[in-house]
């Protein structure tokens, strides 16, 4: 029963947290619609976490307000929010049985026995764990004691379920499979859902809008195809997927952003948004690979390079170009397409409006180096 009226709205509003002289979130704002299933994506330290511990009521706030429902929490302890947390690890009590762990919140809140039994049910049916429930959690496998602790956190009904980072610990083919359970449990319950990862694929996986996170502060929001497609910084194209970044001396010319990157130019028709260095971004699946001197690449721009990767995906290969400046490239292409070997020299191009031109923000030195933004 997919009822978006269950759900709560949530509202924070220029939120800053600092710990000492260490500012952990600055000025962050947002807005959460009812029964939207958010996500916090960012790096480790990039205050994802925090904002969830803020609006759970685990961190207190330096400045600003924290609105659940159109009520002001800032004043509110954790355990009268109404809100449910599913931690990374579980927090499983590891002497009482399966049902015992999910019937606990309701006993806390004085449900009445025979209402406790009919919610526990319900809630581990949903969860798919009702063989399970005179089991002990070391008796459950990681999934298992997961959607456990899912269950408990779902079992009074909250109109918010908060989730830090709850498939972490899993392996990946374990992870996947309960993203679907959980994006299946959001539709069923309507409740809203913020959910904390540093993995984008999980983010775009599960998400109706991102929230990503970079030094205390938002970078952008949006649905995971818009952060794809259109990332309004460097930064945020730079995590969300991979990319070929390219970053040199510009110029305008005719209209054009003309860019020099090492004896070569390319160029991107629309002006830069600012006077400062500019990059860029162009995804793999937008490149073309050609032999050097196979002809010209389609496209406005080409660069020279050599093979200096190739990655078997099973539907594709992803091969990685060295350019001339030292640059790293990425190209998908299909398993029909003609193989390169390792040191082939090759060109790459693309389309001019197949990039995204976006001021150097550093992320770009990185990209150069081959570290994590």
């Amino acid at each position: 029963m997919a009822d978006r009226e269950r759900g709560a709205a949530v509202d924070i509003r220029a939120v800053t947290k600092t710990y000492g002289s260490f500012t952990a979130l600055e000025r962050v704002s947002l807005r959460i619609e009812a029964g939207q299933f958010m996500t916090f994506l960012g790096p480790s330290g990039s205050g994802k976490t925090t904002t969830l511990n803020v609006i759970a009521g685990f961190t207190g706030l330096t400045e600003g307000e924290i609105l659940i429902g159109g009520r002001s929490v800032g004043n509110l302890p954790a355990h009268k929010r109404n809100v449910g947390v599913v931690f990374q690890h579980y927090a499983l009590f590891p002497h009482m049985t399966v049902e015992a762990n999910v019937a606990y919140p309701l006993k806390l809140r004085r449900v009445p026995p025979a209402e406790r039994r009919r919610r526990v049910a319900r809630t581990l049916d949903m969860v798919r764990l009702t063989d399970f429930v005179h089991r002990y959690p070391a008796e459950l496998s990681g999934g298992q004691q997961q959607r456990v602790a899912l269950a408990r956190a779902m079992v009074f009904d909250p109109p918010l379920l908060l989730m830090d980072e709850p498939l972490g610990a899993l392996d990946k083919k374990l992870r996947e499979w309960l993203q679907l359970e959980i994006k299946r449990i959001h539709r069923e319950l309507g409740t809203t859902f913020v959910y904390v990862t540093h993995d984008q694929e999980e983010a775009l996986a599960l998400s109706d809008r991102i929230a990503v996170f970079n030094r205390g502060r938002i970078e952008q929001v949006g649905s995971g195809r818009d952060l794809y497609e259109n990332p309004k910084t460097l930064f945020v194209g730079r995590f969300i997927g991979e990319s070929t970044v390219l970053a040199g001396p510009h110029e305008v010319r005719g209209g054009e952003t003309v860019l020099r990157i090492g004896d070569e130019r390319v160029s991107h028709p629309c002006q830069p948004s600012g006077a400062g260095r500019q990059t860029l971004l162009v995804r793999p699946e937008k490149i073309t690979l050609r032999r050097r001197g196979a002809g010209p690449a389609p496209g406005g721009n080409r660069l020279s390079g050599r093979v200096s990767e190739a990655i078997y995906l099973g539907s594709g290969v992803k091969y990685e170009v060295t350019l001339a400046d030292g640059t790293r490239g990425v190209a998908r292409m299909a398993l029909t397409d003609a193989p390169f070997a390792l040191g082939d020299p090759v060109e790459i191009g693309w389309m001019k409006q197949d990039a995204r031109l976006l001021p150097d923000d550093g992320s770009s030195q990185a990209s150069q180096s081959g570290e994590e933004p």
